[in-house]
């Protein structure tokens, strides 16, 4: 496995080169975004609830150089392959076309709607080592890339904050991406070595330091790829705002306003709400409800450096999202059963939105190599294949990188 700064370095000089081979020039700058795991607190954000994501140093990376025609042109190794470059012409609005370079029309739009100024032209080329569709934030890599990468065009100055808030409304208001605010904050605020503890209401973020000394975050790919567009993640939103709308008919009386989320609905109220709801949405209902305690919970465990405690709540979500969210796979159970297994493991379970994608689990740093290698080879001995798995670290969030040699970081 190759050392973050060895595969980052690596990853830059293929963008300079994809990007020179694509536009006939040397870029005048480059950005960044990380992508995220998230630690515990599955399908809260969305429900005005708490998450405890972190930034991994795994990253999506831009090329940029100004034109001087208006155009946007864009390149991306990943998506186009061999294929030329998109244009795109800020001025004229364009429609969302279903495609990725939706999330350039979406960046653009929201930017220039803040600054009050139309982007300038620009060739961009991108590259990233997130893995797609793999429960790790590659779309909100990409939707901060860009936000950042039309900053540095159009030379504005945008606070962190600002960056993951943009990148929010391009990707949920244009894409369509029924997202909370979770991932795209977790790549533009994230700091290294902590973890980033999300109130998804009120939108505070608080720095949570990661034992480092004593933990390592392995993750593993399933290799089953899930697109949030579909109907999997748009399903359990919709069965979240019925479970609310059903709690709210029931729990609301004197001196008490009816729940305005599912992070209003307490844990004492659930043998209430047991017989009232459709099953379905009860068990919805129970996951969030439970699930926003749990991350309470970690991130007390993390502090007191209680680790047993804090792989007991990662295996408790897992079960709840399992069960109750019904968001797994057989892929995803049979990781996370091989890593409980493994010593040194305290706790795994599904990263991300699941119906496919990752899982993560807590290692003793020691003992991480090894707890790899047994889920590696237990996953194929069942399923005929050997997954990917490998250590993430907290990483900084989004920066502009310097010149044409991108020396400069920060």
């Amino acid at each position: 496995m190759a050392a973050p700064e060895a595969r980052d370095d690596r990853l830059l000089a293929e963008l300079r080169a994809s990007f020179e081979a694509r536009f006939g020039r040397a870029p005048e700058w480059g950005v960044r975004a990380p992508g995220r795991v998230n630690l515990i607190g599955e399908h809260t954000d969305y429900n005005g609830g708490w998450v405890l994501p972190c930034a991994i140093d795994r990253h999506t990376v831009i090329a940029g150089a100004a034109r001087s025609d208006g155009r946007i042109r864009i390149h991306s190794r990943e998506q186009s392959g061999a294929g030329p470059p998109v244009v795109i012409r800020p001025e004229a609005s364009p429609p969302r076309a279903g495609d990725w370079v939706d999330y350039l029309r979406g960046a653009v739009g929201v930017v220039a709607a803040e600054s009050g100024r139309r982007p300038p032209g620009l060739d961009l080329a991108v590259a990233s080592d997130v893995p797609g569709e793999a429960g790790l934030s590659s779309s909100a890599a990409f939707s901060v890339a860009l936000v950042t990468a039309l900053e540095r065009g159009m030379g504005l100055d945008l606070s962190p904050t600002d960056r993951g808030r943009l990148a929010h409304r391009a990707e949920s208001g244009f894409v369509g991406v029924p997202c909370g605010i979770m991932d795209p904050y977790a790549s533009a605020l994230g700091r290294r070595d902590h973890a980033l503890a999300i109130d998804c209401r009120s939108e505070s973020v608080h720095e949570v330091p990661l034992p480092g000394d004593a933990l390592r975050i392995l993750v593993a790919d399933s290799g089953v790829r899930r697109r949030l567009t579909g109907p999997g993640y748009g399903d359990r939103r919709a069965e979240c705002e019925a479970a609310c709308a059903a709690a709210a008919a029931q729990l609301a009386g004197p001196g008490r306003p009816a729940p305005g989320s599912l992070r209003d609905v307490e844990p004492a109220d659930l043998p209430r709400l047991a017989p009232a709801l459709a099953p379905v949405l009860f068990r919805r209902l129970r996951h969030v409800v439970t699930e926003n305690r749990r991350v309470v919970a970690f991130r007390a465990a993390l502090a007191a450096r209680d680790f047993a405690r804090a792989g007991a709540l990662l295996r408790e979500g897992m079960a709840s999202l399992r069960d109750d969210f019904e968001v797994s796979l057989p892929e995803l159970d049979h990781l996370c059963a091989l890593g409980d297994a493994a010593p040194g493991v305290f706790g795994s379970r599904l990263t991300g939105a699941g119906f496919g994608g990752c899982t993560l689990h807590l290692v003793e740093r020691e003992r991480a190599a090894a707890a790899a290698a047994a889920i590696a080879t237990g996953f194929e001995a069942r399923f005929g294949r050997r997954p990917p798995v490998f250590e993430v670290a907290a990483a900084d969030g989004a920066e502009i990188l310097g010149g044409p040699g991108f020396p400069a970081r920060g």
